[in-house]
Order: structure tokens, then sequence, then C-alpha cells
């Protein structure tokens, strides 16, 4: 008679542990994925205590916002000069599915009471840092580093224009891993060693060309204001040669 009260209440316990087994806590800006004997099932994002079938097998994986700031690699601008450009990039997770199955990564199962592993957001670094690589040359070798036009957009005063072509560059190559670019901004830009003090020395003398022409600029304005003045005020009648004279005088003045 003992064991056939015995069995029945072995049997609720098994049974009652399973069941517990069920119970998921789903974390602030923390999802769970749910795959049903290798068939995707699901995804969580509502934060709370659930239960679910003790039999799906859950993934964890962090929906919050991470930022990398990627070295800077030697790349060719428009005109083929080498340069140094480095970005930074917030990222977070927007496709779970995609994150989970399309992405390879590590789980972190260093909470060994827990049955569900945890996606280590870490574990996408080297995907965002090669995939930032890519586009950051694609996007430099479209603009020259520096240029004769005020009109033209280089990549040392169009950060904004450039910055938002980058972010969308960057977004095409993520949306394949279920992640999305918030922000990508340039963060350190320089012409590469092999050329730097070539450059230097061309920018030091188009600042010397550009200070001579204003001050040619600025003599002929008042050579001008000069010869008017004296028109206007009839002070003197000048000849043609003399107005010659005069203004070679003021020039050399």
């Amino acid at each position: 008679e003992a064991l056939m009260y015995a069995i029945p209440m072995i049997a609720t316990l098994l049974l009652w542990t399973f069941h517990l087994i069920g119970f998921k806590l789903v974390q602030p800006n923390q999802s769970a994925i749910f795959t049903f004997f290798g068939k995707y099932v699901g995804t969580v994002k509502e934060n709370g205590f659930f239960w679910f079938n003790p039999l799906y097998g859950c993934k964890k994986l962090y929906l919050r916002i991470s930022n990398m700031d990627v070295e800077p690699i030697k790349v060719n601008d428009k005109k083929g000069n080498p340069i140094m450009i480095g970005l930074i990039v917030v990222w977070r997770i927007k496709d779970t599915y995609k994150a989970c199955f399309e992405v390879s990564s590590s789980e972190d199962k260093s909470n060994k009471n827990s049955a569900s592993s945890v996606i280590n957001l870490r574990s996408f670094d080297n995907f965002v840092k090669v995939q930032s690589d890519a586009a950051l040359r694609k996007v430099a070798g479209m603009y020259a580093y520096d240029g004769d036009d005020d009109n033209e957009v280089t990549l040392r005063d169009g950060s904004d224009e450039i910055n938002q072509k980058l972010k969308a560059k960057l977004n095409e190559r993520l949306a394949m891993a279920g992640m999305e670019a918030v922000e990508a901004r340039i963060n350190y830009l320089a012409y590469a060693p092999e050329i730097a003090a070539v450059m230097l020395r061309r920018q030091q003398a188009a600042a010397i060309i550009a200070a001579r022409e204003k001050i040619v600029e600025g003599a002929v304005s008042m050579v001008k204001m000069a010869l008017d003045k004296l028109e206007e005020g009839q002070v003197v009648q000048l000849s043609e040669d003399k107005k010659a004279s005069m203004v070679g005088n003021l020039l050399v003045v």
C-alpha cells in the first residue's frame, strides 16, 4: 500500500520539478529567443517573469546600446592620397532572429544554475569591426581629404554629410546580421606619415599665396578709392599718364 501512494507522489514531484523549468525571467533591455527541437518559435522582448513550455530551448540576448572605437586604418581618398582615418560606432541589436542565428557568436554560460544561455554582445564586436572597416574604406574613397573649391565636400570639413553617409553604408552591411548603427562618426583624420610632411608644406604654401592675394586685392581697392576721391572732389585733373604714375606709386606704398 505504501508503494501505491509513493509512486503517484514521486510522479507528481517530478512533474512539478519539470514544470518549474518553464519559468523564465526577462530583464530590462533583454530578449529571450525560443526554439523547439531546432525550430524557431519566437522572441519575447517584454520584461517580467513568465512561464513557457519547458521543452523550449532558450537563449537570452541583450538589446542594450554598445559602442566601439575603431582604430585608425590607412585608406586612399578620392585623389589617391594615403590617409589615416578612424571612427566611433554606436550600435544595437534590431532583429534578434538574425543576430542569434545568422552571426557566429559565443554564449556566456558562467551561470551554471540557469538553463538559458546568454549571448554576450562582445561576441558581435568582430563582425561590427570588420563591417565598419569596409564601410569606412568605401566612404573615404568617395571624398578628398582637402580641396581647393570651397563648395566641395571634403573629409576635413564635411563631417555632417560624411557621417550620415557613413551611417547609411554601415547600416546596409549590418542589416544582414540584424544590427543597427545608431551613430557613426569620424573621430580621427590625418595624412599618412609618408606624405604628412609634404602635405604640410603644401598647406603652408597655399596659405602664403592666399595671404598675398588678399594683400594685392586690398592694395588695388585702396588705389581705386584714392583716384575716385580725387576725381570726385575735383582736387586735381590727372591725365592718363599721371594716373598710371600715381597708381604705380600708390601700389608701391
